[in-house]
């Protein structure tokens, strides 16, 4: 997995990243899958080959990514790689975490209290309800006509 980094005179240079004795999990969120790589680092978070914040523009994606290493205090410590794939940003933001959760666990067992408390190491099983024949949506029915 390569990164591309901005130096001063503007040309891009790649970083290798290194996950060599790092956890595996994976993470699932509506239609996303996000596998997650996490090990003894500084705190760097990377999707799919870029830096966090350039993945997730939205600042609501990154508070819900960052939440399982706050509740753990483990926000400086560990570094994140993630490959996230399907869905939309919510649904890959909720499988990211999912993932971080289950690699943390796996990591350092003493966290599984404060992460499965907060029911993080489970997975939500919410998925869109299919549309049926005969209707507009899902449940939405066409407008009824008297006469």
């Amino acid at each position: 997995m390569e990164t591309q980094v901005s130096t001063k005179d503007t040309r891009l240079k790649k970083i290798k990243l290194d996950f060599k004795d790092s956890k595996y999990a994976t993470g699932r969120r509506k239609r996303s899958i996000a596998k997650v790589w996490v090990k003894k680092g500084s705190g760097m978070i990377h999707v799919n080959g870029k830096i966090m914040n350039e993945y997730f523009k939205r600042p609501v994606h990154q508070i819900i990514v960052m939440r399982p290493l706050e509740l753990s205090n483990v926000a400086t410590t560990y570094d994140v790689r993630a490959s996230v794939k399907g869905g939309g940003h919510s649904g890959q933001a909720g499988a990211i975490i999912h993932g971080i959760s289950r690699a943390l666990v796996l990591h350092d067992e003493n966290l599984k209290t404060a992460l499965k408390k907060e029911k993080l190491t489970t997975r939500d099983s919410r998925v869109v309800e299919r549309k049926k024949y005969g209707r507009k949506k899902a449940r939405r029915s066409f407008q009824f006509s008297k006469r």
